[in-house]
């Protein structure tokens, strides 16, 4: 059925977005784009249970700082709402009804001591057409006796009424044709009475038709669920309407097996969340992606890859870029193993790319953060500096150790470089280098930089020792951009200044 593409992302509000639903939501959204559709946030929050305050903010949050634009949603708003589903519960209990009514699903009394009881006696448990007559439920108890039970609020479920021995096919456009014999499902809880509201299964059916999705773009753990969806869609009657289904790869774990997780990241260092999360329970901080120091832009090139390829060996890709060579064609079946070293290469990447003035704005927070006023600065300052040493970074946050010596200097020195570099007549030569300084016409690099390597050389002078004790006393260790675009910007004064601060402070090693 042709039809306009409509695909939606639906977290739940139960804690930080993983870095895996972040490629769900970025998969999501560049098919969406790719074929002119749209993208929908629907906030799935049916388990009160589970709900973290916060969570829904925070996914809002960091969408919008990644850049995965929003068509319809909480916030957004849009003529399918209400995008939250604990606001939909009158539109969930007539099709509750609906299928009560014809016979598809059940009312069930049982208690969890009950349920337990039942796993208890029978291995591998399943609540299906083998064992619901064994139950308490409408389909084993009188009506008059159900009817008494409701009437007196005692909590029950209402189930999806399974029918064995069935063939069920989902036809998925990743991985082809997938058939699931009934046999192996359970009835499935679609509704409960205890809070009034339904389950993930009935819900995301009734809201995916509802609201025209035209594809479930989901993670492959959902996989299993979809014979259920579409046996749904058959007991309503929308089998013309069913999306088409696209269950991706698992994010796995960058060494050894399994699904990436939240240790992994502490255990290898590195984030698994967007944003930096604080948990409302715990106080727990958890890192971002974004307060790490990446760019967004390099997060979602990163995420883009793990999963699929642009046919080509290309790997910079503006979202336009990707968005514009998006398809399920390239994408892989298999899961893909999260090479967080690739992630740290491409903020590399795309920092050496981003406008030094950009970079100066995403700068000055670092400053903040290590007791350096950025105010006391020129803009066009701070982003000479960056300009001098961003291609010895991979993050902004590493601009601070690279280039903390243009705003605040040395108190410290290191001492491998004052054994290798400090001899002697070390002082007496600086000495001299500071009264060549103060006569230069002019302190740019150009003019500064022929002068002084004259002067070394007619006085016979070691270039290397010179030139790294100088070095030393201006950065305080034997690193950093080239001496003299370092003198250029500190200044003649300041120059001098920590010159003679050296000579007096460091010391030749005992």
């Amino acid at each position: 059925m042709d039809r306009k593409v409509r695909v939606r992302f639906a977290p739940s509000p139960t804690g930080p977005l993983h870095i895996g639903g972040v490629r769900t939501a970025l998969y999501n959204y560049l098919f969406a784009r790719r074929n002119g559709g749209d993208m929908i946030l629907r906030i799935e929050d049916t388990d009160s249970n589970r709900f973290v305050p916060g969570a829904e903010e925070y996914i809002n949050e960091a969408l919008a700082w990644l850049g995965i634009g929003i068509d319809e949603g909480v916030r957004e708003g849009g003529k399918y709402g209400p995008y939250k589903q604990s606001e939909r519960r009158d539109i969930y209990r007539d099709h509750v009804k609906r299928l009560l009514d014809s016979g598809r699903a059940y009312i069930a009394f049982d208690t969890p001591e009950e349920l337990e009881a039942a796993r208890t006696a029978t291995p591998n448990f399943q609540y299906d057409a083998t064992t619901r007559l064994r139950m308490r439920n409408s389909l084993s108890m009188p009506a008059d006796e159900v009817e008494k039970l409701i009437e007196a609020g005692t909590p029950y479920v209402v189930r999806f009424r399974i029918e064995p021995g069935r063939d069920v096919e989902v036809n998925d456009l990743l991985r082809g044709k997938v058939t699931i014999n009934s046999s192996i499902l359970d009835d499935k809880v679609l509704y409960k009475s205890a809070d009034d509201l339904p389950t993930y299964h009935l819900a995301n059916i009734v809201d995916d038709h509802l609201m025209e999705i035209s594809h479930v773009i989901r993670g492959e753990e959902w996989l299993p669920s979809a014979p259920l969806h579409v046996l749904l869609y058959e007991a309503f009657g929308w089998e013309e309407t069913r999306p088409e289904f696209v269950h991706l790869p698992l994010l796995l774990k960058p060494d050894g097996k399994g699904k990436l997780s939240k240790r992994d990241g502490d255990r290898l260092g590195f984030p698994v969340f967007p944003l930096e999360w604080h948990d409302p329970k715990t106080g727990a901080i958890s890192t971002g992606y974004r307060e790490s120091g990446y760019l967004p832009e390099a997060v979602i090139n990163f995420l883009a890859l793990l999963g699929w390829n642009p046919g080509d060996d290309t790997e910079i890709m503006s979202m336009d870029e990707l968005i514009q060579k998006f398809s399920f064609d390239h994408c892989s079946r298999s899961g893909a193993k999260f090479a967080f070293d690739k992630g740290r290469w491409f903020n590399h990447e795309y920092i050496q790319s981003t406008p030094d003035c950009e970079l100066a704005t995403l700068f000055r927070p670092v400053l903040k953060s290590k007791g350096v006023n950025p105010d006391d600065f020129s803009d066009d300052y701070i982003t000479r500096v960056v300009a001098l040493v961003k291609g010895r970074v991979n993050f902004v946050a590493e601009l601070w150790d690279q280039a903390g010596f243009f705003f605040v200097a040395p108190k410290n020195y290191a001492e491998k470089d004052i054994k290798k570099r400090w001899k002697e007549d070390t002082p007496a030569i600086l000495n001299e280098l500071t009264k060549v300084l103060a006569s230069l016409p002019d302190f740019n690099s150009k003019t500064a930089e022929p002068i002084v390597l004259d002067w070394v050389a007619q006085n016979g002078y070691h270039l290397g020792n010179v030139m790294n004790a100088f070095r030393l006393t201006l950065v305080g260790e034997c690193k950093g951009p080239h001496i003299f675009d370092i003198t250029e910007m500190i200044g003649r004064d300041e120059t001098i200044r920590r010159i003679n601060e050296g000579i007096d402070n460091i010391s030749l090693p005992g």
